[in-house]
């Protein structure tokens, strides 16, 4: 069974993808996996998510394609339904909890506080987002966190880009971080994809 923290150990960026078709998601995916990144969050902020996931799992059987902005019982059910391998959730409730525990696709719920953490931690994680990053106290809560909850991993998202990114990962509870500005709208909708995958190699190439 693939744990959240397999997930987590694919890539250094986990991409935060939200997109208007499937076929843009294809040229997307085709885009990140040339500049090496194998691993999406296509989140379900537009209409064609469901089907984007559903197209990339088929197209890209061996990338690591994941739904975020899942948000209840429902929304899992959905994505795991059209072939992602994982799940992200901005948060995390009693009954999305209960349920991803008896699933075979892992979850990655979100968390901004101490009190946040030991409830998943309860219901038996140990690998967190911490969303909305820099809002919730970024580089130094991470620090924080890392005292009373040394067992605990951490993808830090929203409100990263290429200048803060290291100062994330050079911490040793954060496994990766969740970004968009390797896949900027203003390109996928002007389909420069070539833009997308040199984006996508200089972050590689910079954050290892």
């Amino acid at each position: 069974m693939l744990t959240a923290r397999e997930v987590m150990t694919v890539s250094k960026i986990i991409p935060v993808i939200s997109v208007s078709s499937a076929e843009e998601m294809l040229h997307l995916a085709d885009a990140l996996i040339k500049g090496g990144v194998s691993i999406f969050e296509i989140t379900l902020r537009t209409p064609a998510a469901l089907k984007a996931i559903e197209a990339v799992a088929k197209e890209f059987p061996h990338a690591m394609t994941g739904a975020g902005t899942v948000i209840n019982i429902n929304t899992f059910k959905a994505v795991q339904d059209a072939g992602a391998k994982f799940a992200i959730s901005p948060g995390l409730t009693k009954s999305l909890a209960e349920f991803s525990q008896s699933s075979l696709m892992p979850l990655l719920p979100g968390v901004a506080t101490a009190s946040e953490i030991m409830s998943g931690i309860e219901y038996g994680f140990d690998a967190f987002k911490l969303f909305p990053a820099t809002v919730v106290g970024g580089v130094p809560a991470l620090k924080a966190f890392s005292g009373p909850f040394k067992d605990v991993i951490f993808c830090p998202t929203g409100g990263i880009n290429i200048d803060n990114a290291r100062s994330f990962l050079d911490l040793p509870n954060v496994a990766c971080i969740g970004g968009s500005w390797i896949v900027p709208q203003d390109l996928i909708e002007a389909k420069k994809f070539d833009e997308i995958t040199k984006l996508t190699k200089q972050a590689v190439e910079l954050l290892g």
